[in-house]
């Protein structure tokens, strides 16, 4: 397997997993919040939101690394 194709589908299938985990995340603060309403602006992630914002966080440094060897290795 060429290392181009094995970046291309790496970044091909990190985009989607990124996609899918931003949209499933809760969001923490209303819009309230951020207007001088009632609501915490930092809240602590505890169990399964915990997980899915680790799991986030890999999956963009996957992405990031998968795009900048694309540009390397062409």
């Amino acid at each position: 397997m060429n290392i181009g194709v094995f970046c291309t589908v790496t970044t091909f299938v990190s985009a989607i997993l990124l996609i899918l985990l931003i949209l499933l995340q809760q969001r923490g603060a209303s819009l309230g919040a951020g207007l001088n309403g009632s609501g915490e602006l930092y809240t602590e992630r505890r169990g399964l939101e915990k997980t899915m914002f680790n799991v986030t966080v890999v999956i963009a440094v996957i992405f990031c690394v998968s795009i900048l060897s694309m540009i390397i290795f062409g």
